[in-house]
């Protein structure tokens, strides 16, 4: 059994299909059915079922389809970590941010750790919240960097450190009644239309758990619009639509020009009329039985320095 053979064996094994496995791996059909048929006469099992023009994976085939994987990936994980023993000049490095943190937190730590070590590749995917916890979950990243809350389900598997924070701003467009004043009752949340981020978005569950502990149940807030990133949502109210909670650092831009207007919640209980601020962590997160390469480390390691020095 080769590593060429399982890599044929689980591309078939995917697409069902032997033309279209040897397309994917640039190598004619003739050798994806030999080294199939050679793994079958091996060990004198059925892989597949051929029925018709059509195939299907037998229960001797599922049982190699997850074992062939589990081998291949711990081969990708030495070659990663055999290309990193020279100082860290090469490897890769898979990362997965939500949205507002890939967009405006990370590019500046990026290009530190890229100066560092220039010969590192970086590969990052950028997704809601809750998609990059489910995918550093799987193993798809070796550190997911998010807001908001952990899905239960994936609490045992992740490990999480704080690494910097992000404050939720209220803001609202300049044709909003709220512009001149930027100073509002916790009441007068009520009086205006809302435009949110969908529910896998951190800065939305940051929010929602803000408004929570604030004795107000979101869905009773008019809710006009709800949108997949916070561009979106950034774009609208900037155009006159309604308020929205957005993180500091992507609208720092827009209340330094003046097309939108941070509003301060005051809450009537408190005496000194207190501020109400929501403080969203920004969250490392990692699989905590997962192979971590040296790579990874470094990387953590400038993270958790850096917001030392912030502390």
């Amino acid at each position: 059994m080769t590593l060429e053979q399982l890599r044929i064996f689980l591309a078939v094994s995917e697409m069902l299909h032997f033309t279209r496995a040897a397309e994917a791996l640039y190598i004619t059909q003739p050798a994806v059915s030999a080294a199939i048929q050679n793994l079958e006469t091996e060990y004198g099992v059925r892989l597949f079922h051929r029925i018709g023009r059509h195939i299907e994976i037998t229960d001797a085939g599922k049982l190699l389809q997850g074992e062939a994987q589990k081998i291949l990936d711990h081969v990708q994980l030495t070659e990663r970590g055999l290309k990193e023993l020279n100082n860290l000049q090469r490897g890769e490095l898979k990362i997965g941010a939500s949205l507002t943190v890939g967009n405006y937190w990370l590019p500046e730590r990026i290009s530190q750790f890229k100066q560092l070590y220039p010969g590192i590749f970086i590969n990052c995917q950028l997704g809601n919240a809750e998609e990059i916890c489910e995918g550093t979950a799987v193993g798809m990243y070796d550190l997911g960097l998010v807001t908001g809350e952990i899905k239960a389900s994936l609490q045992q598997s992740l490990e999480k450190d704080e690494v910097g924070s992000d404050r939720l701003q209220i803001v609202v467009g300049k044709s909003h009644p709220w512009y001149q004043n930027a100073e509002i009752y916790l009441d007068e949340l009520f009086s205006t239309s809302w435009v949110m981020r969908e529910s896998g978005s951190g800065a939305q569950q940051m929010f929602e758990q803000a408004l929570q502990r604030w004795g107000i149940e979101p869905s009773n807030l008019d809710i006009v619009l709800n949108f997949n990133t916070s561009e979106m949502v950034k774009a609208v109210v900037e155009s006159g639509v309604g308020a929205a909670a957005l993180p500091e650092s992507m609208v720092k831009k827009e209340l330094q020009l003046g097309t939108l207007q941070a509003v301060r919640i005051l809450n009537p209980q408190k005496q000194s009329q207190k501020e109400l601020e929501i403080i969203q962590p920004i969250w490392k997160l990692k699989h905590h039985q997962r192979f971590h390469t040296r790579v990874t480390i470094a990387f953590e390691n400038m993270l958790m320095e850096e917001n030392v020095q912030v502390a």
